[in-house]
C-alpha cells in the first residue's frame, strides 16, 4: 500500500510539471526535452539499502538533529528544485601504486578526499552564473576510473566517504545561496564533521547519496525532483529522483 501511495504520489508531481510546463505563453527555452532517472539501482557499495532497494537514499535534518524534519516531513516545495552540478576531480585508481593504496586506505579512489571549496564555487560561478536560489547542487566526480566495475568499486572504495563540499563552502551555500540540498554519487559520512551535519539540520538541507548518471546533466538549466518513501526510519529513506532536463 505505502509503495502504491509512493508511485501515484510521484505520478501526480510529475504530470503537475508537465501541465505547467505547457501552460499558456510559456516560451521554448522554457521547456525541458528529457528527464533522466538519476536513480541508482545497484546497492552494492551501499551500507544502508537491503538487497531489494536501491542505493539511492536521502539523508533528512532528522537524521543529524532528532526532532528536525523527517524524510516524510519535508515540505513538497523543498524536493522540486532548480539543480546545478559541479565537478569534483578525483584521482585515478589506474596511476595510484596498489602498497600506497594499502597503507593509506582513505586515499583509494577518491584522490586523498577532496572537496569543493569556496574558491570552486567562485570559479564555478564566473562561468555559469550565480548559483538560482533554492537550489539542489550536484556534486559530480571528473577523473574517476571507468574500467572498474561496481564489483570491483566495492572491494577498493570505502563504504562510506566523507561530504565532498567543505564545510566553509557548504555553508556559503546554505546562507548566501539558500541551497536546500546536495546530491552525491557516493554514500557519505557526516557524523565525522558534526558541525556542519547541524548547519545542515538548522537550515532544513538534506543530503541524496548514491545517486547515478550525473554525466548526462548540463551544469546549469535541469530541475531536480525528489521524492522520499515514508517510511520507519525518520532520518533515512529510500528516494526516487528525476533531473528534468532543457
Amino acid at each position: 500500500m505505502r509503495i502504491r501511495s509512493f508511485i501515484i504520489a510521484y505520478a501526480l508531481v510529475l504530470a503537475i510539471l508537465l501541465f505547467a510546463d505547457r501552460r499558456p505563453g510559456s516560451t521554448e527555452q522554457d521547456r525541458y526535452s528529457h528527464v533522466v532517472d538519476l536513480t541508482d539501482g545497484q546497492n552494492a557499495t551501499s551500507p544502508h539499502a537491503t538487497a531489494e532497494e536501491s542505493r539511492t537514499r536521502i539523508i533528512a535534518p532528522a537524521a543529524l538533529i532528532p526532532g528536525t524534519w523527517a524524510a516524510g516531513q519535508i515540505p513538497p516545495e523543498r524536493l522540486v528544485a532548480p539543480l546545478v552540478v559541479m565537478d569534483l576531480r578525483t584521482m585515478d585508481l589506474g596511476t595510484m601504486d596498489l602498497k600506497t593504496m594499502d597503507l593509506n586506505p582513505a586515499a583509494e579512489a577518491v584522490g586523498d578526499s577532496p572537496q569543493i571549496s569556496l574558491d570552486d564555487i567562485a570559479a564555478w560561478e564566473s562561468q555559469h552564473g550565480m548559483i538560482p536560489q533554492g537550489a539542489v547542487v550536484a556534486i559530480r566526480r571528473t577523473g574517476a576510473p571507468q574500467a572498474l566495475s561496481t564489483k570491483d568499486l566495492s572491494t577498493t572504495v570505502p563504504s562510506t566517504t566523507p561530504f565532498p563540499v567543505a564545510r566553509d563552502a557548504a555553508e556559503f551555500l546554505i546562507d548566501a545561496r539558500r541551497t536546500i540540498g546536495f546530491a552525491v554519487e557516493t554514500p557519505v559520512n557526516l557524523t565525522s564533521d558534526r558541525a556542519l551535519g547541524h548547519q545542515l539540520a538548522l537550515h532544513g538541507s538534506y543530503v541524496v547519496e548514491g545517486t547515478a548518471r550525473f554525466t548526462s546533466l548540463p551544469a546549469t538549466g535541469s530541475l531536480i525532483i525528489v521524492a522520499p518513501a515514508k517510511n520507519k526510519n525518520p532520518g533515512e529513506a529510500p528516494v526516487r529522483v528525476l533531473a528534468m532536463v532543457r
